[in-house]
């Protein structure tokens, strides 16, 4: 039975309310159907796979269902905590411990969303080519048409991603949730736990970069994920590098208020 339905924040794309029943509390979101076709379905699936690893907790996935015009995704409901010292530290030995979790190429077996974006996960040995092809070049060329970018911007990312080899360093790839920003990241009473994952086997510095790109993630964090899963030397210097992808999916996102951060990571790197 039903006792209390109250809305809640869903982000800019779903609507979302905490639902209260006789069995328990619950997060559920939904969305136009058409819109976002398969959106939840692959959030269920990433949701899965990352709670397979038994690493950082994410929230069980109670339902997901498709109506005439509505697609709905409903999650067993997290209670949100205040981080301490010891959470950050648990936090970032269970993402080591994620990203140990490997494949035989980047990628994965079927597309997703970051954002409402769709992201493209085919396959690929080399994280180079993968980066190129499925991350920053459908985005930047986007951008392009759309004209938020011109045509000496479009020349430095060029430059730029003939130079990756250089200053990437070469690693096996590693489960990312994909979409790590501090508002995809909570404290919960069960545990650190991550939510809407944009999930696929990519170089584990895109995760920690994302967690740099708006803040809000403790030292003790990156303390705790060095100490398990040592990151290569230089990562700090390689954050900006790789944050170019999030920054390049808010330009296609957002608009022009991005622009400005993708074209100072083409220039500290040209």
């Amino acid at each position: 039975m039903i006792i209390s339905m109250h809305s809640v924040g869903g982000g800019s794309i779903n609507q979302a309310v905490h639902l209260k029943t006789t069995p328990g509390d619950f997060f559920v979101k939904f969305n136009s159907r058409s819109k976002y076709p398969g959106m939840f379905g692959t959030e269920k699936r990433g949701l899965t796979q990352l709670g397979a690893t038994k690493t950082l907790t994410v929230p069980k996935v109670e339902d997901q269902q498709e109506t005439e015009d509505y697609s709905y995704l409903m999650l067993e409901w997290m209670e949100s905590i205040t981080p301490d010292v010891s959470m950050w530290e648990e936090a970032g030995q269970k993402l080591a411990m994620l990203h140990q979790h490997s494949a035989s190429d980047f990628g994965l077996d079927y597309d997703n969303y970051i954002g409402s974006l769709n992201q493209p996960n085919t396959r690929k040995p080399d994280w180079i080519d993968f980066l190129i092809s499925f991350r920053l070049e459908p985005l930047m060329k986007h951008a392009f048409d759309e004209k938020l970018f011109n045509r000496n911007d479009f020349s430095a990312f060029e430059k730029l991603c003939s130079r990756l080899p250089q200053l990437l360093p070469i690693e096996k790839p590693s489960l990312l949730h994909g979409d790590l920003w501090s508002g995809n990241f909570m404290a919960s009473r069960a545990g650190p736990c991550l939510i809407d994952p944009a999930i696929y086997y990519g170089h584990r510095e895109i995760d920690i970069a994302m967690t740099r790109l708006f803040s809000g993630f403790s030292p003790a964090f990156y303390e705790a994920y060095n100490s398990t899963f040592p990151l290569e030397s230089g990562w700090q210097q390689r954050i900006e590098l790789n944050q170019l992808y999030p920054l390049l999916v808010h330009v296609n996102l957002f608009g022009s208020g991005y622009t400005g951060s993708v074209r100072s990571v083409l220039r500290s790197y040209n």
